[in-house]
């Protein structure tokens, strides 16, 4: 099961909106010169508009801040950097439990602390709302609280939106610092626009804010690593002190990020037809999985199984948390060749309409 977005035909995705986009840079570009530091000023401006909106009063009010980063990764990281360098207090950021292997890495790399607040029951692979409010009150002020923005890694559970606005209040109460892994924007429901529901809810209750976004998943830019980090600050001249810090990190790590990417996200996102193709591709691809979903949920069903499957279907996204021990983990892999780590996520892309039936009889067999 691999963790890149794949077709029905178990291939890697190649969007036609990129493919039209690279023929207008084959022609408009004629070299390959250095980036500044913070990346292309077209990019970083039209994908801080991504995430906030065109008409929104931060950017209006020149309050972001915002680099080209080296992928979601390189969000991460340079995030996290600053704000073990920069930040008066306490340097210590709470993770959901469980959450995405390379979160933890990167930031005690950089120098963070890491901590947990309770995310996912993995029994009923539910949201454990009450026990995530409790470790949040719990969190010492000025802290650091992490998020994934929408469709959470590996779990596919995310918050409703009245959930996300009774979190956004607490994490305001206990003066945290929300961070915002946003790399599915256009995954979970097909639809940008209520992608953003989460930060965009944080900001209106007048946090500041960190959000790291990514274009690997959601224009298939895997190998060419383009994402960026934002933080929104109070005003003008904070933004342009943020700006300045991370570009001398950015200046000491890798100098410079990629250019080829970035060209593609500007020719898409500032063509209104190439933007409207890709938005279409993208709610096509959140279909898919949706599709691929109710046929393993079914196709278990017809094999017999007798276990509750519906967490299946009732989750978002990419993963699959699919409560599979890793007892029958390692009897999938062994006796069916089925690969997926031990905790029993499910790549949902990785199915397609030849093996899901041949995958759920796999899981019935380990079930029984």
């Amino acid at each position: 099961m691999l963790d890149n977005y794949r077709d029905d035909t178990g291939n890697p995705s190649i969007f036609k909106s990129v493919v039209e986009a690279e023929k207008i840079i084959k022609n408009k570009y004629q070299d390959k010169e250095y980036s500044y530091f913070s990346g292309m000023e077209d990019y970083n401006s039209l994908a801080v508009k991504l995430l906030l909106g065109d008409d929104s009063v931060f950017i209006c009010q020149k309050r972001t801040a915002t680099v080209q980063a080296v992928g979601g990764s390189g969000a991460l990281y340079v995030s996290g950097k600053f704000m073990a360098q920069f930040f008066p207090g306490n340097t210590c950021i709470y993770l959901p439990q469980p959450t995405w292997a390379n979160h933890e890495a990167i930031f005690k790399f950089v120098g963070l602390e890491v901590a947990w607040y309770r995310y996912c029951d993995p029994k009923v692979s539910k949201l454990d709302f009450e026990g995530l409010m409790d470790d949040i009150n719990k969190i010492p002020e000025k802290s650091i609280a992490f998020f994934q923005g929408c469709a959470h890694n590996p779990t596919g559970v995310d918050p409703s939106q009245e959930q996300w606005c009774e979190i956004s209040q607490l994490v305001k109460k206990r003066q945290l610092f929300p961070v915002f892994d946003v790399a599915y924007q256009g995954f979970a429901s097909g639809d940008f626009y209520n992608d953003a529901f989460s930060f965009r809810t944080f900001l209106q209750d007048g946090h500041k804010v960190a959000i790291l976004q990514s274009y690997s998943k959601s224009m298939g830019l895997y190998g060419e690593r383009t994402g960026s980090c934002t933080f929104i600050a109070d005003c003008k001249s904070e933004a342009d002190t943020i700006l300045t810090q991370m570009e001398e990190i950015i200046r000491k790590t890798y100098s410079s990020p990629p250019i080829h990417g970035s060209r593609i996200v500007v020719e898409i996102l500032a063509d209104e037809n190439l933007k409207y193709m890709w938005f279409q591709e993208v709610k096509m691809m959140s279909e898919r999985l949706k599709a691929m979903r109710n046929a393993l949920k079914e196709n278990l069903e017809k094999a017999g199984s007798k276990h509750n499957w519906d967490h299946i279907v009732h989750q978002i996204g990419m993963f699959c948390l699919s409560k599979l021990t890793p007892k029958q983990v390692k009897k999938l892999t062994d006796d069916y060749h089925i690969y997926l780590p031990a905790d029993g996520r499910i790549s949902v892309a990785g199915l397609t309409t030849k093996n899901v039936q041949y995958v759920a009889n796999a899981i019935h067999e380990v079930t029984k």
